[in-house]
């Protein structure tokens, strides 16, 4: 675990050397994501019976439910949280367990299916530092991989050895996954249940009541503890919230997608590949020797499988393990292209959780689990017929963290400094707030999000919001509420019980200001001045206009 620490520090920079400053705030999914992590944790430390109801959108009701509520993520940040109360710290403090967990999970996979310390070594680098996490570093959920490879850890130890206490732990991971990451949490269960067939059939285990009670029991586990946070997620579907076949079929992957990489070695090649919808490519290395062990399990004879504590019949793979993650790997990569390809559209018609994706190209993250595992499969008996296989795996991690180093990460941003409105904010009765420039059109509701970052130094209920899910109340108050103060303006934060108002007059150009100026001027009456300093002014609302 120091060694995967390591190395994630080394891969982040500089997110180490400035891990209380630094974010991508040059996105509002990276404003979204740190406040995210920010509320959850909050939330969890002081108002858990209220998780749901997040400060966005006020008065709305489950807003945390209107995207991913990253609620793993939320958990892994309380101490950062706890003791700092800085958003920057708590998120960055997750983005370096997700990486070091990343290369554990992958690990202790391998090494489990193989035997073999030192493939185990290489498959956790080439999965926890793969192209595909680099380019969602604005998205902690994507970043929260090790969920995969600990749920297929927990599954194989129960295939090979059935008791309660693995099929427990099956659920227990698999409920942990689906909570840092949905999406995941979704993927994590279809190979599980893939799995669930496949080995009953190439272990015989057809006839066997207690196979299928274990399996049963770890699915009971799994959505016992699951169900009441999922829930909110119904009850926002029901009000209208759902994803339809032409939303997935726009974040879908295309062949472009799977040739695309965020690692500085690939990067070369990027200019020749037009129009990607993603960036899929497991790296040269995962590429080359994950197909290298899918050919090998077409040629091997068929074996036994090795026990589970058998290290010497272990470091070769079993056959039926390979094969299956050869079908995980198409499956996987058919399914990438979404609904035009026609297996998208099939889970999509049968499984109901898929009305709550969008986005098919992400489950690329299985194809670069299910090829590392291939890898750790070739890469294990090779290993041990050297004589120094220790230095031979070095060498291999070496030549992997050179291929896929993506650092320093040119996308992390220093944080603006805190206005004083905030933390003024902070200090004041409790009381709904909306800021100001309110953008009304559609392209830049996203920016609203910075205002949600902005509200985790105070965490009063928030008017504006940016998610997944923009609610129909909201969007008929945009265009009035965008010229405030008028008297329109200040009948439709009546009825929401506004109090206070942040102006950001550097958000505002020059005609727009001078306006802005002139209606305060008008409305002096009705808004008291706290905080005047700088750009960020923040008003009481004492009085409405008839």
């Amino acid at each position: 675990m120091a060694g995967a620490l390591i190395l994630t520090a080394a891969l982040t920079y500089p997110l180490v050397a400035r891990i209380d400053r630094i974010g991508r705030v040059n996105t509002a999914d990276g404003y979204y994501a740190m406040w995210n992590v920010a509320w959850v944790a909050d939330a969890l430390i002081v108002r858990p019976s209220q998780l749901f109801d997040a400060n966005i959108f006020y008065p709305a009701k489950r807003a945390l439910a209107f995207s991913e509520a990253n609620i793993g993520a939320g958990v892994v940040a309380i101490p950062a949280w706890g003791f700092t109360g800085n958003p920057y710290l708590a998120h960055n403090s997750v983005v370096l367990f997700a990486f070091t967990m990343g290369v554990a999970g992958a690990y202790y996979l391998a090494r489990y299916l193989t035997g073999s310390r030192e493939a185990g070594a290489v498959a956790g680098v080439l999965f926890a530092f793969c192209p595909f996490v680099f380019a969602r570093t604005a998205h902690i959920q994507l970043m929260m991989t090790f969920g995969l490879p600990f749920s297929m850890l927990a599954f194989h130890r129960l295939i090979d050895r059935r008791t309660p206490g693995r099929a427990a732990t099956l659920g227990v991971v698999l409920w942990a996954q689906a909570l840092s990451c949905a999406y995941y949490g979704i993927f994590a269960a279809l190979i599980v249940g893939l799995g669930t067939f496949v080995f009953a059939l190439t272990r015989g285990l057809w006839r066997s009541a207690r196979y299928w009670y274990h399996i049963g029991l770890a699915a009971a586990v799994s959505i016992a503890l699951t169900a009441p946070f999922f829930v909110p997620y119904v009850q926002v579907q029901q009000a209208g919230f759902a994803r339809t076949l032409d939303d997935a079929r726009q974040y879908s992957a295309n062949g472009g997608a799977w040739l695309a990489s965020s690692a500085w070695a690939h990067r070369w090649w990027l200019p020749s590949i037009e129009g990607f919808s993603e960036v899929l490519f497991p790296g040269i290395l995962t590429t080359v020797l994950g197909l290298w062990g899918a050919l090998r399990v077409l040629r091997i004879r068929g074996r036994q499988p090795a026990a589970a504590d058998d290290v010497d019949d272990a470091s070769r793979m079993p056959r039926d393990v390979a094969g299956f993650y050869v079908a995980v790997v198409l499956i996987a990569f058919w399914a990438s292209f979404g609904p035009d390809a026609g297996l998208y559209r099939l889970l999509y018609e049968t499984v109901p959780v898929f009305s709550f994706l969008r986005a098919p190209g992400r489950i690329g993250i299985v194809v670069t689990l299910g090829l590392v595992v291939l890898t750790s499969g070739v890469l294990a008996p090779w290993l041990r017929r050297r004589t120094r296989p220790a230095a031979w795996a070095a060498a291999l991690v070496t030549l992997a963290l050179l291929e896929l180093n993506a650092a320093p990460l040119t996308a992390l941003r220093d944080a603006p400094p805190v206005p004083e409105a905030y933390r003024r904010l902070a200090t004041l009765p409790r009381g709904a707030v909306a800021e100001f420039p309110y953008f009304y059109e559609r392209s830049d509701f996203p920016r609203h999000a910075e205002y949600m970052l902005g509200s985790t130094y105070h965490f009063q209920p928030l008017i504006n919001g940016y998610s997944d899910h923009i609610p129909a109340e909201w969007r008929a108050t945009v265009v009035p509420l965008s010229s405030f103060p008028t008297r329109q303006a200040f009948a439709i934060l009546g009825r929401l019980n506004a109090r206070y108002v942040v102006f950001h007059l550097n958000g505002y150009d020059r005609r727009s200001r001078e306006r802005l100026l002139d209606r305060l001027t008008t409305y002096s009456r009705y808004l008291r001045p706290i905080v005047r300093e700088d750009d960020v002014w923040l008003f009481e609302i004492v009085d409405w206009p008839n």
